[in-house]
Formats: C-alpha cells, sequence, structure tokens
C-alpha cells in the first residue's frame, strides 16, 4: 500500500487529532484573559481613586486646622489689643489717685463759713468734678462702699467693730474710697466692718 493510500479510519483519527481545540475554546480563553486584565485595571484604578480621596480629605482638614488656628490667633489678638485698650491707663489712673484723695480732703476739712475761702473752695470743688468727669469717661469709677456688705475683692478691711446697728459683715465706715477701671479693681476700698455685738451676761 503505497504512502498516498491510507485507509478511512485513519483520516477520521488525523483529522479527529488536528479538530481538537476547537475555536470557540480559543475565544473563550481569550475573553477570560481580557477580563482579567479589565478587572484588575478597575481594581487599580479603584485603589488610586480610593487614595485620591484619602489625600483630599487629609488636605482638607489640613486647610480647617489652619483656619481654625487663624481664627484663634485673631481672636487672641483682638483680645490683646482690648486689654492693652482697657488698662492702658491704669498706671495713670493710679498716679492720679492721690491727686483725687488730697482735693476730696481739703474739701471736707475747708471752713465752708469763712466767706474769704469761699471762692477758693468752689475752685476746688470745681477742679475735682472736672477731673472726676474726665476719668469717668475712660472707666474709672469709684468704689465707695458704705452700707454693704463687705467684699474682700473690691474692699480691704482695717478694723472691725461691733456694732448693734449693723448686720454682721457691714462696711460701717469708709476711711478711703477706691477706683476700679473698667471692673479691675485699681485700688480696694479701706473700709471698716462690722460684727455682731456680744451680749452681756
Amino acid at each position: 500500500m503505497s504512502k498516498h493510500e491510507q485507509k478511512p479510519e485513519e483520516n477520521i483519527k488525523h483529522n479527529d487529532t488536528v479538530d481538537a481545540v476547537e475555536p470557540e475554546t480559543v475565544d473563550t480563553v481569550i475573553e477570560m484573559t481580557e477580563c482579567d486584565h479589565l478587572n484588575l485595571r478597575i481594581t487599580d484604578l479603584e485603589e488610586a481613586l480610593a487614595a485620591s480621596e484619602a489625600k483630599v480629605e487629609e488636605q482638607k482638614d489640613s486647610v480647617l486646622r489652619a483656619r481654625a488656628d487663624v481664627e484663634n490667633m485673631r481672636r487672641r489678638s483682638e483680645q490683646e489689643i482690648e486689654k492693652a485698650r482697657k488698662f492702658a491707663l491704669e498706671r495713670f489712673a493710679g498716679e492720679l489717685l492721690p491727686v483725687i484723695d488730697n482735693l476730696e480732703r481739703a474739701i471736707d476739712m475747708a471752713d465752708k463759713a469763712d466767706e474769704a475761702l469761699k471762692p477758693m473752695l468752689e475752685g476746688v470743688e470745681l477742679t475735682l468734678k472736672t477731673m472726676s468727669n474726665t476719668v469717668d469717661k475712660f472707666g474709672l469709677k469709684v468704689i465707695d462702699p458704705k452700707g454693704e456688705k463687705f467684699n474682700p475683692e473690691m474692699h480691704q478691711a482695717m478694723s472691725i467693730q461691733e456694732s448693734a446697728e449693723h448686720d454682721p459683715n457691714t462696711v460701717m465706715l469708709v476711711m478711703q474710697k477706691g477706683y476700679e477701671l473698667n471692673g479691675r479693681v485699681v485700688r480696694p476700698a479701706m473700709v471698716m466692718v462690722s460684727k455682731a455685738a456680744t451680749t452681756q451676761a
């Protein structure tokens, strides 16, 4: 039998071997490979997007913190400026207080019945009134607590006396007026404070 003369059975077996991988199977393998590639690409993009979003959130937090720091700094600066403005006159006011005290003493001790002293007394009273009005404009207020409850934040007790006429812990006498500047005590009032009278057996 020659090489070219083959049995039909052999031809069938040969053809079966050649056609073992069908075209549909190859296409399926290619599609699966492309699908895997796309899935990996999508995963990479999702991870990159998540990283970008995290970075954006981090930068947003940084911007908010920076804004809050700037706002706090601005508020602190305003408070410091306001504090400096309010109390810039504190030392100057403290130096003025003895002058006001002396003017008040001069008026209290003057002989008001003496006609010769009357013009001078009126001048001193006018000077005291002008000075008091001027310092009042800048927030300097008198602390004159006679008859009030003793307040250690604003009053300095120079003596304590028994009294049946006053409730205990009441300011009976103001020896020297105090002053406050915009709510802050520059000088406490020097006072005499009452205590309950002891009962005689």
